[in-house]
C-alpha cells in the first residue's frame, strides 16, 4: 500500500481491543471479590472511583494509567508530556463523585530504567500534579526487562468529600441538561486504534501532519497532546450549583454516561465539534461514526448534568476559569442507554 493510502472499516476490536470482553472480563474479577471492611473505612460505593467512609467525609481512591500511547511517546522520544495524562486520567475520574483529589503515586514498570527517559517522565508528572493541585507523596519503579518491553505508567489519586457533597448520579432526572466541556484531543484512550490507522495508512509519527491541518506538527507530535484536566473549573462548579452528575469520557466515548444512572436516557442533541484528529483518524482508517463515538471522546472530554435553571451558571462558571469551552450537549430522558439523534446513532448500555 503506497504511503498516504487508506484502509477500509478499522475497529477497536479488531486492533486488539475488545471493550464488551473487557467488560465480562472485570466481572469476572469482581465476583471473586466479596470481603469489605465495616464500620469504619467500609465501602461507600462510586463508579470511576471508589469512595470508603471516613467519619464525616469519604475518602476516594481511583487508578488508571496512560495505555498505548506510551509507545508513541518511545516512537517519538518525547517523554516529557505523558506523565500529565497519568495523573489526569486519575483526578479527572475522581470528580466524577463530587470529590477534590488530593495526593497521587504513581507506578513505572520498565524494561531498562533509562535516568534519562524516567527523568522526562517525571517533568509531565510535575506538570499534571500542578495544573491538578496535588502532592505527588510517593510511587514506585519496577525493572521488569523479562515482562515488559519498553514501560508502563500508572498511577493511584487520593481524593475526598464531604458526605453530604458526593455525586453518584442518583440525582439526575429525565429532564436534566447536558453540559458538554472540550478535550484537547484524543487524551488517552483508543490508542490500540490509533496505532492501527497509522500502520495500516503507511504513515510515520515523525511525518508532518497532512495538509497542513496542524501546521509545523509532526502526527506524533498532535498525538501525544496531553489530556485535559479539568480540576480548577470542576472544583469551582461544585461551590456555586447542585450537580447531579459527572462524566469523564474515556475509553467507550459515549458509553461512559450510562454508568451514571440507569433507567436514564442520554440523549446528545448538539455535540462538541470534534477536533481535525478525529476526521484525520476516522478518514484514514475507514472508521464507522459509531464506532468513533464508541472509542474516543469525539471532542468532549467531560460532561456534567444539572437542573436546566442551572445551565447558565455553570457554564459561566467553567468559563470563567478554564478556556477549555463548555456548551449544553443534550438532555436526559426515560429510557436507557446513549442517542445522538443528528448522527443517528443509538449506543448500547454496556453497564447493564
Amino acid at each position: 500500500m503506497k504511503r498516504g493510502g487508506t484502509v477500509k472499516k478499522l475497529t477497536y476490536r479488531e486492533s486488539g481491543v475488545d471493550i464488551a470482553k473487557e467488560e465480562k472480563a472485570i466481572k469476572g474479577i469482581l465476583s471473586s471479590i466479596t470481603s469489605q471492611r465495616t464500620g469504619f473505612g467500609r465501602p461507600l460505593g462510586g463508579h470511576y472511583a471508589g469512595l470508603i467512609d471516613f467519619g464525616d467525609y469519604a475518602l476516594v481512591l481511583c487508578t488508571d494509567g496512560v495505555g498505548s500511547k506510551v509507545k508513541i511517546a518511545s516512537e517519538m522520544k518525547k517523554w516529557d508530556t505523558i506523565g500529565i495524562d497519568c495523573i489526569a486520567m486519575n483526578v479527572n475520574d475522581a470528580l466524577c463523585v463530587g470529590a477534590e483529589p488530593l495526593a497521587f503515586v504513581d507506578y513505572l514498570a520498565i524494561d531498562d530504567p533509562d535516568p534519562a527517559i524516567t527523568k522526562e517522565i517525571g517533568k509531565g508528572l510535575e506538570q499534571g500534579a500542578k495544573r491538578s493541585n496535588i502532592s505527588i507523596v510517593g510511587g514506585e519503579t519496577a525493572s521488569l526487562p523479562e515482562i515488559i518491553n519498553g514501560f508502563d505508567l500508572a498511577g493511584t489519586c487520593l481524593a475526598y468529600a464531604k458526605k453530604d457533597n458526593i455525586i453518584t448520579g442518583e440525582a439526575i432526572v429525565p429532564g436534566d441538561v447536558i453540559i458538554g466541556l472540550g478535550s484537547s484531543g484524543i487524551h488517552s484512550n483508543g490508542y490500540s486504534l490509533v496505532r492501527k490507522v497509522i500502520q495500516h495508512a503507511d504513515l510515520f509519527y515523525e511525518d508532518t501532519f497532512p495538509n497542513g491541518i496542524y501546521p509545523r506538527k509532526t502526527i506524533g507530535e498532535v498525538l501525544l497532546t496531553p489530556t485535559q484536566i479539568y480540576v480548577k473549573e470542576i472544583l469551582e462548579v461544585f461551590k456555586t450549583i447542585k450537580v447531579h452528575g459527572l462524566a469523564h469520557i474515556t475509553g467507550s466515548g459515549l458509553l461512559n454516561l450510562p454508568r451514571l444512572k440507569k433507567g436514564v436516557r442520554f440523549v446528545i442533541t448538539d455535540p462538541c465539534k470534534p477536533q481535525p484528529i478525529f476526521t484525520f483518524l476516522q478518514e484514514r482508517g475507514g472508521i464507522d461514526t459509531k464506532e468513533m463515538y464508541q472509542t474516543f471522546n469525539m471532542g468532549m472530554g467531560f460532561a456534567i448534568v444539572v437542573d436546566p435553571h442551572d445551565v447558565d451558571m455553570a457554564i459561566k462558571t467553567i468559563t470563567k476559569h478554564s478556556n477549555v469551552g463548555a456548551q449544553v450537549v443534550g438532555h436526559t430522558e426515560k429510557g436507557s442507554g446513549v442517542t445522538v439523534p443528528p448522527l443517528n446513532l443509538t449506543h448500547k448500555d454496556l453497564w447493564k
